[in-house]
């Protein structure tokens, strides 16, 4: 009966962490598959009216093929006059532009095209099993009109397999099999410029930046100074008292 009693627990045991292991793979293993698809993420704040840079994110999802091109389609009912990519070492890239129905109007310019879809194409690179790839692109003037731009996306691997990120999620519904890269817009700023500034704005603001570092330069040279007396005052009173606290005690000395 000892024998028993001992082996039952070993077994219990044995068995609720083999199912605890099953359980954690599996929560992991769908959570991957869930978040594992092309994603447009932005670089601070993407606010309506303004400028902003963002992140398309392409993970690879299988496991035997490689990514060698990635498609981003921009919408036409809200149309961006600029969308400028950073260029990404190992991969060519191609933006295309449309004649739009109704012009834009961009710092008092009319603007008759917009940027319809940027490509990039492997050259030399490819994001391989296990592996994803960012590509950054500036994007503005934002809509004022809208939460959000939906950017669909086509991923082509090197085995001339083509999966379409273009299902738009719906507000309340279940994710759909393959949902398209959703960019959400902030409330609109003061500035109109969001995470992405204008160059004019970043001249202004470096020069902004330049007074101030100007007078905060001479504060800081002040405010050592300062702080320099105070310290050798300090040094000179704890000198004269240690030569006070010396002669005493030579004096004591010569007395003994």
């Amino acid at each position: 009966m000892s024998v028993s009693r001992t082996h039952l627990p070993r077994t219990f045991l044995s068995r609720a962490a083999l199912a605890g292991g099953v359980a954690v793979s599996s929560v992991l293993l769908l959570s991957g598959t869930a978040f594992a698809h092309v994603s447009v993420q932005p670089q601070g704040e993407a606010a309506k009216g303004g400028y902003a840079t963002v992140n398309v994110k392409v993970p690879n999802e299988r496991d035997n093929a490689s990514t060698v091109k990635v498609e981003v389609n921009f919408p036409t009912d809200h149309p961006l006059a600029s969308v400028m990519p950073q260029p990404v070492p190992g991969w060519k890239v191609e933006v295309t532009k449309a004649k739009l129905a109704k012009p834009l109007e961009l710092h008092g310019k009319k603007i008759n095209e917009a940027v319809a879809k940027v490509t990039w194409t492997a050259d030399g690179s490819k994001i391989g099993p296990g592996q994803f790839q960012q590509f950054p692109l500036s994007l503005g003037q934002l809509p004022e009109d809208t939460d959000r731009l939906v950017l669909k996306a086509i991923q082509t691997y090197d085995n001339n397999e083509v999966v379409r990120w273009i299902e738009e999620p719906k507000e309340g519904a279940a994710e759909p099999e393959n949902p398209a890269p959703v960019l959400k817009l902030a409330a609109a700023t003061g500035d109109h410029h969001g995470g992405g500034a204008t160059p004019a704005a970043d001249d202004k603001a470096a020069a902004k930046a330049g007074h101030h570092d100007r007078g905060g330069a001479h504060e800081e040279a002040a405010g050592s100074t300062d702080t320099a007396a105070r310290v050798l005052g300090v040094i000179g009173i704890l000198v004269g008292a240690a030569g006070i606290a010396f002669g005493v005690l030579a004096g004591r000395r010569r007395s003994a």
